[in-house]
Parts: C-alpha cells; sequence; structure tokens
C-alpha cells in the first residue's frame, strides 16, 4: 500500500480532485467526483499543478479528457521540467510520477491493494509449483502491476499498444531495482499478442488485465471494451495453464461493476474450482470521504 508521506487523496468534488504525490500537490478531472462538491475548498490554492481541460480536444477526442498541465507554484514549475518519483512500499518499487495529455499521472493509487494482493499471489503460486509463476499483463501501462509480480519473483510478460509507455515502464522498473527481473516488455495489441501465443503453445498462471473502453493498438486497431473483451477472454482461455493460479480483472468503464466483472470471469471457472472475489475500488479522502474508482474480479485457487 501507499503510505500516507508516499500518497494522499486531499479533497474531490465538482469533477475534479486534489492529491498529495509526495511533497507534490495536483488538482486534476476526475468523472467520479461529479454530484459531490468539495469539503475542503480551502486546500485546493495550495495545488503545485494544476490539469487544463482542452474543450475543443475533448469534444473532438474518442479518448475523452484531453489537455495540458499547469504550475501555480515554483515547486510545480520544477516538476513540470524534471518529473519526479514515488515509492510504493509494500511490496518496495517505484513509479515516475510524470504527466500526460489526458490528466494521467502514470500512477493509479487506487490499483494499490490489487498490487499487494499481486504480490502475495505470485509468492504462493511459487510455492504451489516449486517454481516461479508466469504472468501475462495486459493492458499494462506504467507497470504496477508487473512490477508487483516481478518483485515477488515472477516470470511476467509486460504488453501495452503504446511504445512511449512501454518505455516509461522500464524506466520504472529501473528505478525499482528491478532492471534484471524476468520482465518481457512487448508493445503490441492486446488481442493481436495473445493469438500469436496461443500458436506459440505459451501458457501462463497468472493473468492481469486493465482494459480501457475505448483505444488503439501498436498497429491502429481499434479496441472496445463491451465488444472486444469477451473475445479476448475467449482467447485467453486457450493460454491458462492447467493448473493456473489466478486472473485478475480490473475496469474503470461505466456498466462493468464489480458483479458484472464476478460473472465474466465465472466463464473460465475450471476444475479444481477457483474462488472469485470483487469489488469496489475506491480512494478514502482525508476529509472521510470516498471516491469510486473502478471495480475488481479475481479468480483464484483456493488456499
Amino acid at each position: 500500500m501507499f503510505q500516507t508521506e508516499q500518497y494522499q487523496l486531499l479533497d474531490f468534488g465538482g469533477g475534479r480532485k486534489l492529491e498529495r504525490f509526495g511533497e507534490i500537490l495536483t488538482d486534476r478531472p476526475s468523472p467520479p467526483a461529479f454530484g459531490s462538491a468539495p469539503r475542503a475548498p480551502h486546500r485546493w490554492r495550495e495545488a503545485d499543478l494544476y490539469f487544463q481541460t482542452d474543450e475543443k480536444e475533448k469534444s473532438a477526442s474518442s479518448l475523452g479528457i484531453r489537455g495540458s498541465w499547469r504550475a501555480r507554484t515554483p515547486k510545480g514549475t520544477a516538476f513540470l521540467e524534471s518529473g519526479g518519483t514515488v515509492l510504493h512500499t509494500s511490496p518496495d518499487f517505484a513509479l515516475e510520477l510524470k504527466g500526460s495529455p489526458f490528466g494521467h499521472l502514470g500512477i493509479f493509487p487506487e490499483q494499490s491493494s490489487n498490487w499487494d494482493r499481486l504480490y502475495g499471489l505470485c509468492r504462493r503460486g511459487a510455492e504451489m509449483l516449486s517454481r516461479p509463476i508466469r504472468v501475462l499483463n495486459l493492458f499494462a501501462y506504467t507497470g504496477g502491476s508487473s512490477l508487483a509480480c516481478a518483485a515477488a519473483g515472477a516470470e511476467v510478460t509486460h504488453v501495452d499498444a503504446a511504445r512511449n509507455i512501454v518505455a516509461q515502464s522500464r524506466r520504472n522498473a529501473e528505478l525499482s531495482g528491478l532492471n534484471d527481473a524476468s520482465i518481457r516488455w512487448i508493445a503490441d495489441d492486446a488481442v493481436k499478442y495473445v493469438r500469436r501465443e496461443e500458436k506459440r503453445e505459451k501458457v501462463y498462471e497468472g493473468i492481469v488485465l486493465d482494459p480501457p473502453a475505448y483505444g488503439h493498438g501498436a498497429r491502429g486497431e481499434v479496441w472496445r471494451l463491451t465488444r472486444d473483451l469477451p473475445k479476448l477472454l475467449s482467447l485467453l482461455s486457450r493460454i491458462l495453464a492447467p493448473e493456473f493460479h489466478f486472473i485478475l480483472l480490473t475496469c474503470h468503464s461505466p456498466g462493468f461493476d464489480a458483479s458484472r466483472l464476478s460473472g465474466i470471469l465465472s466463464g473460465l471457472q475450471t476444475r479444481p474450482a477457483r474462488k472469485i472475489e470483487s469489488g469496489a475500488m475506491e480512494i478514502i479522502a482525508a476529509t472521510g470521504a470516498k471516491l469510486p474508482a473502478g471495480y475488481f474480479a479475481l479468480l483464484s485457487s483456493p488456499r
């Protein structure tokens, strides 16, 4: 989990959230924060960085929010010029804080509990198999899940369609002291890569996927969650090792709640039966309010 000196959600409301990453305070869009009002409005003036949404780009872009980061303090200016890092402490790895034109910073605090789960699952899987387990991480983005698995000794295949994001993930591995870990870095379309893995007769004991609502593959392939997720899950069923250990599915898209994600994974049940746990991903603010941040479902071997 992130320790309080590394990350804290300070407040949210009006479609935005105020966060602290190390010593940097950021004010950026958060669709789940619509419908509520900030509880600590005086704190927002302290933000070092502000994400300014470009309404023209937003209306024209199928990716939704788009804009640019603006510095409000000298500390914010220094950050935009040099970047920074935030340490995740359980397990210990580092993620580089880096602004994107979509309002992201390369770090997803709501996944922190899942990183802890993955670390434990990979350690337990290795004990059961008497060897490192093989994990496939699809839509892997900046690599938090990949690093959690690698820190536990797993052999990881990290797949993301964007080459620059894969490069950022490799940078995170270097910052974490995991540059010599068993991680294969792949810039490719998720569906096409899984098809090739099936032809190569590769199998995995662990699978992690955090698919977006909409996206593009490495060669312009179009991904639509409602259309393509069932197809991808069908393909994944063919590269699961007989003794597969877990599948973790997370989603931030409307209509894909914990119940729906559990139902999706239940179609992959095999013998011996695996258990399914699911729930909401949320972040508790310093004000005590809870910010919804998607859902997860985990299909795993019984203890």
